[in-house]
């Protein structure tokens, strides 16, 4: 109950809206229940009843019209035409005001859950499938919206009839009254075992669309390499397997809410059935007016919303019970890393960078770092190598707060990076990763992401530098030209410029490259690698690389192994040593070396010959 408690509580954000809901649902009921008994009233005004004695003796009963004037019957058509209206134009606003409320509530969850996926950090996104998110972000709040439109409101309808009704039916007629509940305890037992059922069925059926979700949102994702390895039929078999089983249990789902509705209508049609030859009994014996019996029958009539309703009334509550639970489970989610009560501004930084015995490990993992220290200077070039899974990327996860550090800390000119707020840090903090990810935008729109302010000649000067302007103009529309789906449109050396572009925009003193030309050839590295120099320079700069240049010209290389800071120094410092740097440059780098040296000699011949 304390799911719909938080789920009534965001709807009461709006209490004009709820209040409004209640009013016109409260008057469309007493507009309704007053039509009966006018109803009632107008047969026994016009139909009198006399007893008389049939040939064999027998008191029986007749009906005769009354006599009344026709201003009577004006009057009791216009009151019931007026009450039909009053109905009509409170169900309306109900309708209206329900239906606002709950897109009001629905658009409330959407924000949350998208503001709470935007500020956790990369460990919850570590563990938490993209597709399952999805899911939450539009089956579970679907389902919360039908609560507050169904379940909230109308259930109050049902509510009040169920209590409501049989008292007049009592005042009316307390024999049909017994009657008509006879089936009541059958109702109250049978649903309390199926929302109790349908609860946990609907939760299994919201994981297993999330799972379904999921499924397609990595065929889609890694369309290209489903295509390369021609895996369609594997895929498809994947996805049909998850479709098979949703379809199962949605169908199960489904199965029980109508079974249920069945069993109410059932139960109804009985007491419906019961009640008219008991009724037409009580009339012939003059116990009961006709009037009354009409009476008795609309009133029971609208006894059948509530107890077919409640079947849907049952489903909204366990549906939104189920999705609420999954919806508030991220909702309530405590990122690992979070900014510290009156975290500072940091400003512009001077980019002088230390790791302060620090430490790392990922949740149930062994320590990815271990007792790291590390003085970068601003201006310095430090470039990081390592084996896979060194932890090579984990250290520039750790300076812009992708991650906390488990102990130690790190410190930006002095102050512990906790302190700040997490935006100023990160616009300190410039990244260009190695797996581009683009949006669906023009190129200008790429480059200046997350900085607004941003003009036409910022963008353009940031894709000179970037070596890539002149190939953006070789284009049909320019800047103007559209990015497919995640860049699909560009080149990989193309789409690493323009990350190299959108980081160099943002004009930070710490840059970090996670192997930002490793999808170029060696002449777009080159071009690259010249322009870089000068943005480098006063910069704080993080190389994760593999490439000979990069590597030689860094003030420091600090090789990671296990962890652990195994060797750290210049290039010819960490020859002259013998480790493990000996073994990657003559393995990786060396040969690089030698590619880039035969290139250089046809070129210098080719220049001898225009000579």
């Amino acid at each position: 109950m304390g799911i719909l408690w938080r789920i009534i509580g965001m709807a009461a954000h709006y209490p004009a809206r709820l209040s409004l809901a209640y009013i016109t649902a409260l008057a469309a009921i007493g507009f309704s229940l007053a039509l009966p008994w006018l109803f009632g009233g107008a047969i026994d005004a016009m139909v009198e009843t006399v007893k008389t004695v049939d040939e064999a003796g027998r008191e029986v009963e007749q009906f005769f019209k009354r006599d009344f004037a026709l201003g009577d019957v004006m009057l009791l058509g216009v009151g019931i035409l007026l009450v039909s209206l009053g109905r009509g134009f409170c169900d309306f606003g109900r309708t209206y005001t329900t239906e606002s409320l709950s897109q009001k509530v629905s658009f409330d969850c959407r924000n949350l859950l998208y503001d709470k996926l935007q500020n956790v950090s990369f460990a919850f996104h570590d563990k938490e499938h993209t597709g399952d998110l999805m899911s939450r972000a539009t089956a579970d709040v679907e389902a919360m919206r039908r609560f507050v439109n169904m379940g909230m409101i109308r259930s109050l309808d049902v509510v009040i009839r169920i209590i409501a009704i049989p008292i007049i039916l009592f005042a009316v007629n307390w024999q049909l009254a017994l009657v008509s509940m006879v089936f009541v305890p059958a109702i109250i037992l049978r649903s309390s075992f199926v929302m109790r059922a349908l609860r946990r069925k609907w939760l299994h059926v919201q994981e297993v669309m999330g799972e379904s979700v999921t499924v397609l949102q990595e065929n889609l994702a890694g369309m290209h390499v489903v295509k390369a390895f021609a895996s369609e039929n594997y895929e498809r078999a994947k996805y049909n397997r998850k479709a098979e089983e949703l379809r199962v249990e949605y169908y199960d789902a489904e199965r029980m809410q109508g079974t249920n509705s069945a069993w109410m209508s059932l139960y109804f049609t009985f007491a419906l059935g019961l009640i008219l030859w008991l009724g037409g009994w009580l009339v012939v014996r003059g116990e009961l007016e006709p009037g009354e019996l009409a009476m008795f029958f609309l009133y029971l009539n609208q006894l059948t919303f509530p107890i077919r309703a409640s079947a849907q009334i049952i489903n909204t509550f366990s549906r939104a019970i189920s999705s609420g639970q999954r919806l508030f489970t991220v909702l309530d989610a405590e990122s690992p890393v979070s900014e510290r009560p009156g975290a500072a501004d940091m400003g512009r930084a001077n980019g002088h960078v230390r790791f302060d015995n620090v430490a790392f490990a990922y949740e149930d993992r062994s320590p990815a770092l271990r007792q790291v220290d590390l003085d970068a200077q601003p201006g310095q070039v430090t470039a990081i190598l390592g084996a896979p899974g060194s932890g090579k990327t984990t250290v520039v996860n750790l300076l812009p707060r992708f991650y906390d550090v488990t102990s130690g800390k790190i410190t930006i000119d002095g102050a512990d990076i906790r302190d700040f707020t997490l935006q100023s840090l990160r616009h300190n903090v410039g990244i260009v990763h190695q797996d581009v990810y683009l949006f669906s935008a023009n190129i200008r729109d790429n480059i200046a992401y997350g900085v607004s302010n941003a003009t036409h000649e910022d963008v353009e000067r940031a894709a000179r530098v970037a070596q890539l302007h002149d190939q953006i103009m070789a284009l049909p529309g320019g800047y103007d030209t559209w990015v497919g789906e995640r860049g699909t449109t560009l080149s990989g050396g193309q789409r690493q410029r323009l990350s190299i572009a959108r980081t160099i925009l943002i004009d930070p003193p710490v840059l970090i490259l996670d192997d930002s030309t490793s999808s170029v050839d060696v002449e777009t590295e080159r071009q690259i690698h010249r322009a870089m120099v000068e943005v480098m320079k006063g910069r704080t700069t993080f190389v994760i690389a593999h490439r000979l240049s990069t590597v030689r010209e860094a003030d420091q290389i600090l090789v990671l192994d296990k962890g652990v800071i195994a060797e750290r120094g210049s290039h010819e410092e960490l020859i002259r040593q013998g480790g493990i740097y000996q073994s990657i440059y003559e393995l990786q780098l060396r040969p690089q070396e030698e590619v880039l040296r035969e290139a250089a000699v046809p070129a210098m011949a080719d220049g001898r010959a225009a000579l």
